[in-house]
């Protein structure tokens, strides 16, 4: 049974290495040594101890700081061997000491949100525009937090001694509007910076390393890459991640070990996928920015594989005539997605707030896969509808 942990094989590490051999090498250093290839996949949900004085023992030191429990695992919903591996990779890529998975991207700021709230600090300040859920969860106060929406420039005059997080998305969700991280921390002095990194994620930028404490995923998106899993994931200092493990095991938002092991599959190909599918998405912003049917596009500065653009047009007949491109909720998978924001990931918001924060009624995100340019392009193409000169030749010949 393999009975890894984040600091089983931390003996196995070696000096500092480029992020694409860390993608496909982390969390794995030490299979060749057990006789391993692939990673195991550890689906116990409890594990057998014929020591209970050591089992108590245990118990009361992870209650007190939440530090991994040395030796053996002890019960699923304090820690997974197999989650483990993958939180080990992402610390990695992150450049944090730690990471700390979770059930969903939703359970992993709802964990930060609580473990801050816990010591009194339940305000929060934030800049929009964030991924739809994540503003509804502060608007709405539903776990007890307060928050004061700013902009960059107002992040510290909004601070008080009752605030506990600083919340910024960069790119952010759905308009791509990039955040100088690295002055936005320095506006928070002391309070912790938590960046959702999920759409550049560490192939193009690593937010640790510009001043944020806490980096934030929907580990769903790229970091799975697929499709097929939903996770969350923080990287952090270890402090913080003692914190958000006994959270986790309080609240129990634990991630299923499949997922974990999907995960640590997918960052081994996390770098390429990024790069080609980024590749793809600044083809088809440019061709977008030419095209007379398209008002706005936008595309970061960074890269990545995002694209949103505004349409002169009804965005719904767009959504209604693509046939390559899938018209569905979420990103970044190897396929490419279209969505309407304001009337599905952002719908939750408030109208007003949500065109307050550039998200217009004609704007669409597209999560641009690894399909060919061309192909996707023929695809966008059709769907746009007709070119605008040619839509407005009939009232040409009536107006005659």
């Amino acid at each position: 049974m393999d009975t890894a942990s984040t600091s089983a094989y931390d003996d196995v590490r070696t000096a500092p290495r480029a992020l694409a051999t860390e993608a496909v090498h982390a969390g794995r250093d030490d299979l060749a040594r057990q006789g391993l290839h692939a990673p195991p996949i550890d689906l116990s949900t409890t594990y057998p101890s014929y020591d209970s004085r050591a089992e108590a023992a245990r118990i009361d030191a992870f209650a007190t700081d939440g530090a991994d429990p040395a030796g053996p695992p002890v019960y699923g919903r304090l820690g997974n061997p197999t989650v483990a591996r993958f939180e080990t990779a992402l610390a990695r890529l992150e450049g944090t000491e730690s990471a700390v998975a979770f059930a969903s991207g939703m359970a992993a700021l709802s964990a930060v949100l609580l473990a801050r709230s816990a010591v009194g600090l339940r305000h929060v300040v934030a800049v929009r525009p964030l991924y739809g859920c994540s503003d509804h969860l502060l608007t709405a106060g539903l776990l007890g937090t307060e928050v004061t929406w700013t902009d960059p420039a107002g992040i510290a005059d909004a601070i008080r001694p009752d605030t506990g997080l600083v919340m910024v998305e960069s790119p952010a969700n759905p308009t791509l509007a990039e955040l100088d991280l690295r002055a936005v921390a320095h506006s928070c002095g002391s309070v912790p910076l938590l960046a959702d990194n999920t759409f550049a994620t560490p192939v193009l930028q690593r937010p640790a390393e510009r001043g944020a404490r806490l980096v934030l995923h929907s580990a769903t998106k790229y970091l799975g890459g697929h499709g097929d899993v939903l996770a969350g994931v923080v990287a952090c200092d270890e402090e913080f991640a003692g914190r958000l493990r006994q959270i986790r095991f309080a609240t129990g938002g634990v991630l299923h070990p499949l997922a974990g092991y999907l995960l640590l599959r997918g960052l081994s190909t996390l770098p390429v996928r990024v790069r080609a599918a980024s590749a793809n998405a600044a083809e088809l912003a440019r061709r977008l920015t030419a095209d007379p049917r398209v008002a706005r596009v936008r595309y970061p500065r960074l890269g990545g594989a995002m694209v949103a653009f505004e349409v002169h047009g009804d965005p719904h007949e767009v959504i209604s005539r693509v046939r390559l491109v899938t018209p569905a909720v979420s990103l970044g998978s190897v396929d490419t997605l279209i969505q309407h924001p304001a009337s599905i990931s952002h719908r939750i918001v408030d109208a007003e707030d949500r065109r307050g924060a550039g998200v217009s009624d004609r704007l669409l995100r597209l999560s641009v896969g690894l399909e060919d340019v061309d192909d996707l392009w023929a695809d966008l193409d059709q769907a746009l509808g007709a070119p605008r000169e040619r839509q407005v030749a009939p009232l040409r010949e009536a107006i005659r």
